[in-house]
């Protein structure tokens, strides 16, 4: 093969864009490297830092470039028309053959990116980021970032030793996408985008788009070769269905994944360990779908995952992708829905993060009244911008198709929808119509709402917007924000603030127990007892009930078959379900120890009873969200702080009468009016030894309490018939009437 030397040949002068190599300022880079044309001569042009010498090789013969001056920058001769080449490139550590990433395309152009700039782009991901893919015969990584007003992009990374002069980005004409093909580069490398900002300032960006990041606390982004996900198969969508349904008994079960169980060594799980330790028990418990909360990359433990930098990438606290992709389908497996918090509603301030991404305020809103949330701290996404839109868009997609989840649970939906929340008189701007209403958020959700439910059959999206926002579960169609389910913040607060009353003082806030049936219709509820309200200093579920151990055992036990038998989806964070004693610390695993005390033993059998009966009983589920499933017997009964309502099913002739004392006393012969004639069978009593109850039956006078009630024509409660119980103290009590057919 032929060797040509230009020792001797005069160089093109090359100083400004030496300079500019140097000072990792190289704004348009296939006009500098590569195949270049200077003064009519045709040269190869390189800029290898550290490379002691550097051949390019061709097909019939090589060229040893020339070192320009003392700089880094290397120069071989070449023809006009351009001839595919190689490089050889002398280390002091090693010799490398590679490409020349400024001679192979893109992979990327304005056209892909069309959607993405109008707002609408449903899979951004697919365009942007770091993606493996094979080039011209040659395997690497493209890699592509949105930032429209940086003076110049490069990666940095690992393979190329965090060196931002050596791979600049080159714009994709007028899109404000910068993008580079990089030879070589494997899965599992990490990398940053530098960012040369107009004012010169450098900053060093993670991937918006990357599927895989660091460990934290170290925040870089990590090439991923993530999959196209495999479709389900029809008897998977038709359990998703079915078991996200309105009318579907849905029981969720709300944890923490780094602290609802560590190793010996306080140690988190990963995906993998969870899916062995959680599934089991959550089919043990009897719930229907698991809610994490948020599993998005984010910095800060202490944040829960709230404040998340990686939109894309699931937290690499608890292992890969593929792992999270490995607990989704184990969770399918044993038709248990996965749902996921997901937080379009603000990011953190964190250097390495989306705020002032290109120098600018790109993702945030410029004007602080909009852009920064006074609450926490944080950045909050200009909604009126098309791009992020395609962004957030693309996010929810993104977990809802990569990973099959069942559902997102979207966050903070409030702080989303008002202008003026949690500011005060002058520190907010009105809309332009001079109305507190984010109209480029509420626009932003309806969109979301409507591309994943469109996209992705059988799914829930979930709001938690704690205002009376109207519409929230309405269709986009109709006007509303389109979410399947809302939860129900008003039956939190007034529920919870009348069950930390002492019982004597219960009888004066009797209605803060029924007023949520007022309006319980007006959207597609789920009752939450979460996360939110077992920190902070508010200390756990148990240590909110009043009395003595044992009584607040039995009010917790009757809060929640009240809350079982109250229309509405259920959701309990985790601990709740045993009587987690002390507040939630993430930090550590909950106390799994107390299930050596009979109480908390109790408390567990009982949750999962609930749940049998929900699942099992149309009645109790079929007409959450649906009027006709729910009518009080009694429930201005203030005197006595006891509450008696049916729950009626459609499906079939199906009657549970639900009864609720909230005081220690034991009420003998009461008389419940019934609607229907018959017997009634009791089918749960929260104050049974088996859960750590006193042991006071409902039929007293009866050998056993399974043996049914027979109604008497005896009008009470405003029906034709009516029953007599004995009502244990703190106590829940079911009663299921059926047809004589359905018996």
């Amino acid at each position: 093969m032929e060797h040509a030397m230009i020792d001797n040949t005069p160089l093109p002068d090359l100083a400004d864009a030496v300079c500019a190599l140097e000072g990792a300022q190289v704004g348009e880079p296939r006009q500098l490297l590569g195949h270049q044309c200077i003064d009519g001569s045709w040269y190869v042009i390189l800029y290898k830092p550290g490379a002691l010498a550097v051949e390019v090789q061709f097909a019939t013969h090589t060229c040893i470039a020339q070192r320009y001056s003392d700089s880094e920058v290397f120069i071989a001769p070449a023809q006009a028309e351009f001839v595919p080449y190689q490089l050889r490139v002398t280390y002091p550590e090693a010799v490398v053959v590679q490409a020349d990433p400024f001679c192979l395309p893109l992979g990327l152009s304005a056209t892909d990116l069309y959607y993405f700039r109008q707002g609408t782009e449903q899979q951004a991901q697919r365009h942007l980021g770091a993606h493996m893919m094979t080039l011209q015969g040659h395997r690497g990584v493209r890699f592509s970032v949105w930032a429209p007003n940086a003076l110049a992009v490069s990666v940095t990374g690992d393979f190329n030793h965090w060196d931002s002069r050596q791979h600049p980005m080159a714009r994709v004409e007028d899109s404000g996408v910068w993008a580079i093909f990089i030879p070589d580069v494997a899965p599992g490398q990490c990398y940053k985008y530098h960012i040369r900002t107009l004012s010169g300032e450098a900053l060093l960006k993670a991937d918006p788009y990357a599927f895989a990041t660091e460990l934290p606390p170290n925040t870089a982004s990590r090439v991923s070769a993530v999959t196209l996900p495999k479709a389900l198969d029809e008897q998977s969508y038709e359990q998703r269905e079915r078991r996200n349904a309105i009318d579907a008994a849905i029981s969720i079960y709300e944890l923490h994944i780094g602290s609802w169980r560590r190793t010996a060594d306080n140690q988190f799980l990963n995906y993998r360990e969870l899916a062995a330790q959680l599934i089991p028990y959550v089919e043990e418990m009897g719930f229907t779908h698991i809610q994490l909360m948020p599993v998005s990359e984010f910095p800060f433990d202490g944040s829960w995952g709230y404040q998340s930098t990686g939109l894309f990438a699931p937290t690499s606290r608890f292992g890969s992708g593929d792992d999270f992709a490995y607990f989704c389908a184990q969770c399918r497996a044993h038709n248990i829905g996965v749902l996921i918090d997901w937080v379009p509603g603000h990011f953190p301030a964190d250097a390495h993060g989306l705020g002032r991404f290109d120098g600018t305020h790109l993702y945030e809103h410029a004007d602080h009244r909009q852009g920064y949330h006074p609450d926490w701290h944080t950045y909050i996404y200009n909604y009126e911008r098309q791009e992020v839109r395609s962004f957030l868009t693309s996010s929810a997609s993104f977990w809802l198709e990569q990973y099959g989840v069942d559902g997102l649970r979207v966050d903070a939906v409030a702080s989303m929808l008002y202008l003026d929340y949690s500011r005060e008189h002058g520190q907010w701007l009105a809309n332009h119509l001079g109305g507190r209403e984010n109209l480029g958020a509420i626009a932003c959700l309806q969109q979301i709402n409507s591309v994943c439910y469109g996209r992705n059959r059988g799914i829930m999206m979930v709001a938690e917007e704690s205002t009376a926002w109207p519409g929230v579960t309405q269709t986009t169609d109709s006007g509303g924000l389109g979410f399947g389910f809302k939860w129900n913040m008003g039956w939190m607060n007034d529920s919870l603030r009348y069950m930390q009353l002492d019982p004597i003082y219960r009888q004066y806030h009797h209605h803060d127990m029924t007023f949520s049936m007022v309006y319980a219709y007006s959207e597609n509820y789920i009752l939450p007892l979460s996360h939110d309200e077992v920190v902070h200093g508010k200390g756990s579920l148990l240590s909110k009930m009043p009395g003595d151990s044992w009584q607040q055992h039995a009010n917790l036990r009757a809060y929640l078959g009240f809350m079982w038998a109250h229309p509405g989806k259920k959701l309990l964070f985790m601990g709740g379900e045993f009587a987690q004693q002390r507040e939630w610390d993430h930090n550590y695993a909950l106390d799994w120890h107390l299930l050596d005390d009979p109480a908390h033993q109790g408390m567990q059998r009982w949750v999962k009873c609930l749940n049998q009966l929900y699942r099992s009983y149309p009645a109790l589920h079929e007409n959450d969200c649906d009027e006709r499933g729910f009518r009080w017997l009694d429930g201005n009964n203030s005197q006595q702080s006891i509450y008696s309502f049916v729950r009626i099913a459609n499906s079939l002739p199906q009657v549970v009468l639900a009864v609720v004392n909230m005081t220690p006393q034991v009420h003998h012969d009461f008389r419940i009016g019934v609607p229907h004639a018959g017997s009634y069978r009791v089918i749960a009593n929260s104050d049974e030894s088996q859960y750590f109850g006193s042991g006071v039956r409902v039929c007293a006078e009866r050998p056993a309490n399974e043996q049914p009630l027979l109604s008497e024509p005896l009008p009470w409660h405003g029906q034709s018939q009516s029953i007599s119980i004995c009502v244990p103290p703190l106590a829940c009590v079911y009663l299921l009437w059926e047809a004589p057919d359905h018996e």
